[in-house]
């Protein structure tokens, strides 16, 4: 049998950590998260698809292409969070579980990052713990497939 497929979609501008705001983001990369990632999927015996774009339609796209193919979506919207009711829509379309994964605490920044859109239909949200929130993310989605599947 083949291990359950969870999408990692990464969001606007998150091909430019480790050098936007290393204060607020961290140091470490995106290859340094895809490399976390695959590890984390690994140890938990599932696949990732792991993805980044600086495009509202392509993520939006690419949400929908998990119905049917994947067994849940981790994702880090990024700017989109807090305007994208399109990505919205398009996670409630999927029928997937969702967790959402910001790098910083968005509670503790500037108040327009206090809202977001994804929040109101994510399973659940993991933010401030750096690039270890999508292992905990991963672990997290590989329990709810798991308890689907039983």
């Amino acid at each position: 049998m083949l291990p359950s497929l969870i999408a990692v979609l990464n969001g606007p501008n998150l091909n430019m950590l480790g050098l936007r705001q290393p204060e607020v983001y961290g140091r470490a990369t995106l290859d340094d998260v895809e490399q976390l990632c695959a590890q984390a999927a690994e140890r938990l015996d599932v696949a990732i698809d792991f993805r980044q774009t600086n495009s509202e339609g392509e993520l939006v796209s690419w949400v929908q292409e998990c119905r049917g193919r994947a067994k849940g979506i981790v994702i880090n919207p990024a700017a989109l969070t807090h305007t994208s009711v399109a990505l919205m829509d398009a996670l409630l379309s999927v029928d997937l579980p969702v967790i959402e994964v910001h790098l910083s605490n968005i509670h503790r920044r500037e108040e327009f990052r206090h809202y977001s859109y994804v929040s109101l239909m994510a399973t659940g949200v993991i933010c401030g713990l750096g690039i270890r929130g999508y292992a905990l993310a991963l672990t997290a989605m590989a329990d709810l497939i798991l308890d689907e599947e039983n």
